[in-house]
């Protein structure tokens, strides 16, 4: 797929966008950056072509640990305890008081242990016959690329609201990575970790572009739409009035979907019983028809299995709507789609956290580690979520927060707080790389 002599002038401004095939975060970000891919296509630095038999199996053993101790975290003592082992070694700390924090972790110091004895050294060199930028949404493949002499230059996409020290280099001064910082979070954070400030970029966090528009009118039209559907009682339009007319201008009568929420479980299927329970006790409004329910599962069989046989007997006459897919790339097209006509997102504080800058509210899951535990923080902080309360109970709380409008309230916060043109102005810096 690298090694390919044949390279037209076009392809060859483009550039190497390399993500990780463990969950969907890093893939998810990746795909918005799909436009600037060399071939169209991401890389994952832990599946390629042509990957050596060692690097394929160090990469399955890291995923396999990990959603297994995701999906027993919540086993009273040993999965609990397993979960906060893990969890030690992705631990972000605390950011007050200020101090310097690049000093590096264990965590960091194995990963260049391994990286020394040739781990990634395959891919970099088959990179390196094309030199173009390399665009991460993974710090690994980022140090890869500085280990083994890559010579073009090297863009670290951040996915998170605030990270870890594992993201920098061992020696972040003299490290030339270049940092797209997903939020003035994890800017000033890699600073306190030690990168030069010229190797920071606040771009945002690369939401969709085609749920944005060129000019932010397809993500404009959508919350028009939502907002109808998020405050039914008219309480937060009636406050807001001159807000909501500045950014959107006039809003439709009605919308052109039903009040929709979409729950979207994470790679390691860790909130699928949250999900049913939510499901079970909306069950009468969505039989009445006034609620639809997607239920988002990526592209694990056994999660459509899971759904399929626990919600057969329920009868909800198709207003419930699984969506998934066979590729990760099919899976995002259709999840991004789905969002269109979507009015609550419920999810774990995952990289979707920033999917909040679409004007959608988010229902806070359960945070699995210590980097969702701070983007819930900064979604709070944002003011565009709220964590969930007893699933089992959500036909009464959900429609306490509707009633009040606090729905439409938070779609507005996380639609002004919240970057939304990450992609096109990470696009903008590679146009700019190419130019030279």
């Amino acid at each position: 797929m690298y090694n390919r002599l044949m390279i037209s002038k076009r392809e060859n401004k483009k550039a190497w966008v390399v993500a990780v095939d463990m969950g969907y975060g890093h893939q998810r970000t990746a795909y918005a950056l799909r436009d600037i891919a060399f071939g169209g296509r991401v890389i994952n630095a832990n599946s390629y072509e042509g990957i050596p038999r060692k690097d394929r199996r160090f990469w399955q053993q890291t995923r396999a640990i990990y959603e297994f101790i995701s999906r027993i975290k919540n086993i009273p003592f040993f999965g609990s305890t397993a979960f906060l082992i893990m969890d030690k070694f992705q631990r972000i700390l605390a950011y007050y008081p200020k101090r310097d924090l690049s000093n590096a972790d264990f965590n960091l110091k194995n990963i260049f242990y391994f990286i020394k004895k040739g781990w990634g050294e395959d891919m970099i060199e088959r990179l390196k016959k094309n030199p173009i930028p390399l665009v991460t949404t993974f710090f690994t493949p980022a140090f890869m690329a500085e280990e083994f002499k890559y010579p073009g230059h090297v863009y670290c996409a951040v996915c998170d609201a605030d990270i870890n020290r594992s993201w920098v280099s061992l020696d972040p001064k003299k490290s030339k990575i270049k940092y797209f910082a997903s939020n003035t979070w994890t800017r000033d954070r890699l600073k306190l970790y030690g990168v030069n400030k010229e190797d920071i970029v606040l771009t945002g966090y690369p939401l969709p572009k085609e749920n944005i528009g060129k000019n932010m009118e397809v993500v404009k039209e959508d919350l028009k739409r939502r907002l109808i559907n998020l405050d039914p009682q008219k309480r937060y339009r009636k406050t807001y009035e001159p807000l909501i007319k500045g950014e959107l201008e006039k809003l439709p009568e009605r919308s052109d979907h039903p009040l929709t929420i979409m729950f979207s479980i994470g790679g390691a299927g860790a909130q699928k019983e949250i999900c049913l329970d939510a499901i079970k006790s909306l069950s009468g409004h969505i039989k009445n028809k006034k609620l639809r329910f997607i239920v988002a599962i990526g592209i694990r069989e056994e999660l459509r299995k899971y759904f399929s046989e626990n919600l057969k007997n329920l009868r909800l006459d198709g207003w419930v709507q699984i969506i998934s897919a066979i590729t990760t790339n099919e899976y995002f097209q259709i999840f991004n789609e789905a969002l269109r006509e979507t009015d609550v997102l419920w999810t774990k504080p995952s990289e979707l956290s920033f999917y909040a800058g679409l004007g959608m509210p988010i229902i806070i899951a359960p945070p699995i580690g210590s980097q969702e535990d701070f983007n819930k923080k900064w979604l709070l902080h944002v003011g565009a979520g709220v964590p969930q309360e007893n699933p089992k109970y959500t036909d009464q709380w959900f429609f306490d927060l509707l009633n009040a409008g606090d729905f439409a309230e938070m779609a507005m916060q996380g639609f002004i707080e919240i970057e939304k043109m990450g992609a096109y102005n990470i696009e903008k810096i590679i146009s700019a790389e190419r130019i030279k």
